[in-house]
């Protein structure tokens, strides 16, 4: 009995150390600017629906939802902090329906599994990005107006978030590979 407690104790504690390293690495992704056209893009779409195939839904949404509290507690951890500010003023910006989407984001992409063929993979991970897309672009278009937010939420990043879908899609089956080891 004692021996189960251990086991369940290093477990849980496996799994708290994998979900502070997937917000590490979603900070990162939110840092670093790719070049691309027209507009430079970050990764955080892509490490958003990565986190979600490669640890879960259950563990994706503890990942995402740590994220989010990090940053609302002021910590630098969002896309252009802190010197477009930080904490929940951030939140409530231009940004924050995109951040918002990426609870149902992550949720979509825990549920791409090795038995689905390429095509559905291919979907389920593009619903995964639309999920995001579906809350920021309202949010924005409530704060900048409509055609700001297809001008800079929608139609400047279409090409690169085909882009991550292709490679997701493409490397779906060695991210598998992960959530099976946790």
């Amino acid at each position: 009995m004692e021996l189960v407690k251990k086991i369940e104790s290093l477990n849980i504690l496996k799994k708290i150390i994998i979900v502070i390293f997937a917000t590490l690495l979603l900070t990162i992704s939110a840092k670093i600017k790719v070049p691309f056209y027209p507009v430079p893009m970050t990764m955080q779409t892509f490490v958003v629906v990565l986190i979600g195939i490669s640890l879960g839904w259950k563990l994706g949404l503890a990942t995402i939802f740590l994220y989010l509290f990090e940053g609302a507690i002021g910590l630098p951890v969002f896309a252009g902090t802190p010197e477009k500010g930080i904490g929940i003023s951030y939140m409530v910006g231009p940004t924050g329906g995109y951040l918002i989407g990426f609870i149902t984001s992550v949720f979509i992409a825990g549920f791409v599994n090795l038995n689905k063929n390429i095509f559905i993979k291919f979907s389920l991970i593009s619903l995964a990005i639309f999920a995001i897309y579906l809350t920021g672009v309202p949010w924005l278009a409530y704060l900048a107006g409509w055609e700001v937010a297809y001008v800079w939420g929608i139609k400047n990043f279409v090409l690169a978030e085909i882009f991550k879908i292709a490679i997701l899609a493409i490397s779906t089956e060695k991210l598998l590979k992960v959530r099976k080891i946790i």
